[in-house]
């Protein structure tokens, strides 16, 4: 794991941001000195596979694929056949999953919310741990504050590599959880405000006219995910919701609603899980707008390599890995 990850330049992780990410973004993220990633949990086997190969043949640094074990994930073997570097995983570590991983050349990264997930992450054979905190956009495993979730897994001395996630915005940011025994800073948010980002020019500018407080913790959106809480800024949606006392499903105001359709032709409704990319059309305000607290230092949007050198300044290869050998 260590010689792999040395071969970054900076200790900076673009997280997988979902439809919002584009092979464009973390092959730029890779060029760029940091571990860029891509999320093919919905992605068909054939797609997976071409999308691997094109980047093994174009990167000279690793990139990571991830995978949600809430859902059926089709297109892993051909992933894992097509030699991608490094697979993780979120929302469940299933034993199975993990031992046809490890019986690839893949390394293999756990989310964890716990430590109690930890512990069992490291048990299963995993490379490293991603600790991600109650402050992360998107869908959110944990419940506890990152810093005291890393606190916590740096005791248990397993011996990995700690990349940790969750409100992590600017270089300070990334000094800090560093400085708390974290060897990669892992963010979402920033990322999906980067020029090579799918996410749409609307969801780009509310995340830049936001502020911590806006970043809310709820189980709001949730059609096509039932029972997992997610991080998204306020819109119209959810103050409806919550001002009509946060009914279940099927008594939700506007439920039925058609609020925007995707380049397919496909209707998005209301308290969809769906965000709004550079393709989507119709209400866009008004869908799932992930974003973690982090969300109050992004004042812009910028190229992703630009994004890795200002957030890795201070923090090379060098200091990389004195880390790595502690």
């Amino acid at each position: 794991m260590t010689e792999l990850l040395e071969q970054l330049r900076y200790p900076i992780m673009q997280a997988p941001i979902g439809s919002a990410c584009s092979v464009e973004l973390a092959s730029a993220v890779t060029r760029a000195g940091g571990l860029g990633s891509l999320a093919m949990t919905w992605d068909s086997p054939t797609k997976a596979g071409e999308i691997v190969e094109t980047l093994n043949h174009s990167l000279t640094g690793p990139y990571a694929i991830n995978f949600v074990m809430a859902f059926e994930c089709k297109s892993l073997p051909v992933v894992l056949e097509a030699g991608a570097p490094v697979i993780t995983l979120s929302w469940g570590m299933p034993k199975r999953t993990v031992e046809l991983i490890k019986r690839s050349n893949s390394l293999l990264g756990i989310q964890v919310g716990s430590v109690q997930g930890a512990l069992a992450a490291a048990r299963l054979g995993a490379d490293f741990l991603i600790c991600q905190g109650i402050e992360a956009g998107g869908h959110v495993q944990s419940s506890t504050p990152l810093h005291a979730l890393l606190k916590e897994v740096v005791a248990l001395d397993t011996g990995l590599t700690l990349i940790a996630a969750g409100g992590i915005g600017n270089r300070e940011d990334v000094a800090a959880i560093l400085d708390c025994g974290a060897h990669i800073a892992a963010l979402g948010t920033r990322f999906v405000n980067a020029l090579e980002s799918r996410a749409h020019p609307v969801y780009q500018q509310a995340i830049i006219d936001a502020g911590e407080e806006d970043a809310a913790f709820t189980c709001c959106f949730d059609g096509g995910w039932p029972n997992a809480n997610s991080r998204v800024l306020r819109n119209p949606t959810l103050s409806g919701w919550e001002a009509a006392g946060c009914p279940p499903v099927g008594k939700r105001p506007g439920e039925d609603d058609v609020i925007a359709t995707t380049a397919r032709g496909l209707n998005i409704p209301r308290y969809s899980i769906a965000s709004p990319v550079d393709t989507t059309t119709g209400q866009l305000f008004d869908l799932a707008l992930y974003a973690g607290t982090s969300c109050r230092h992004i004042a812009d949007v910028l190229p992703a390599a630009e994004i890795v050198r200002h957030l890795g300044s201070g923090h090379s290869i060098d200091y990389f890995a004195e880390k790595n050998a502690v």
